[in-house]
């Protein structure tokens, strides 16, 4: 990208999003609907939106798809995790962040934070896997990872939580784009306000069950932890 002219985020950002919907990813075929208005692989009720966001050949998967499956670094646990290896025995919550963000990542965090305070609450931390994945692994290290989660709000001890770190940028793209179907773009340092600015990015929450399917795909604005915990503890009640 040329560093001139100056780089409107704004435009940047809404760029990212249309790379988002219209990148040639997983696709989203429809689903069966089943009697509980959900697709026969999730058990929540499908979105208000489900039939539309169905037809639209979206880049991530939603209610009721196959969760991909891609293999990352966990650098806290010295050891690569599948984002598909709790299969058969935890559900599962993933978002994708860069620490140095201080607007929506921590927001997008905070949803993971709050299930997995919920899940230590009530008893359940056996039952789910947390797989935040940052796609600024230049920056973010090992120890980068642990202050954030510490500065977050993380329960390491509750043993549900694995950061995820590709090993480069064009890994992450791979992981985090090609394989989610999440965009980020890296802002030229010349147009960045401050540091904190580094990626303009695509916010995506996902929960999946414990067979591997999304039940839940929040875009757009960082949802409501409080909702994201509803609907954590109706998919444990009707599992």
């Amino acid at each position: 990208m040329s560093p001139t002219p100056t780089v409107d985020r704004r435009t940047m950002l809404r760029s990212v999003g249309a790379a988002a919907l219209g990148a040639s990813l997983a696709g989203c075929a429809g689903l069966p609907i089943g009697s509980t208005g959900a697709a026969e692989n999730a058990v929540l009720d499908a979105p208000d939106n489900y039939e539309t966001l169905a037809e639209r050949d979206l880049p991530y998967p939603i209610h009721g798809e196959r969760l991909p499956e891609v293999s990352v670094p966990a650098p806290r646990h010295d050891r690569e995790v599948s984002t598909r290896e709790f299969v058969g025995e935890r559900h599962v919550m993933l978002t994708f962040v860069f620490t140095r963000c201080s607007m929506t990542c921590p927001a997008l965090t905070a949803n993971l934070v709050q299930v997995q305070a919920e899940s230590v609450a009530e008893g359940f931390a056996d039952e789910v896997a947390f797989l935040p994945t940052t796609f600024d692994p230049e920056h973010d290290t090992a120890a980068e990872l642990e202050t954030y989660g510490e500065d977050r709000g993380v329960d390491w001890d509750a043993g549900n939580w694995w950061f995820l770190r590709p090993e480069s940028e064009a890994r992450a793209r791979e992981v985090v784009t090609d394989a989610f179907g999440v965009a980020f773009e890296r802002v030229p340092e010349e147009d960045r306000e401050t540091e904190n600015m580094a990626y303009v990015h695509a916010n995506t929450v996902l929960l999946a069950n414990a067979d591997g399917y999304v039940e839940r795909a929040y875009t757009g604005r960082p949802p409501n932890p409080a909702d994201v915990v509803d609907d954590v503890r109706t998919l444990r009640e009707r599992w």
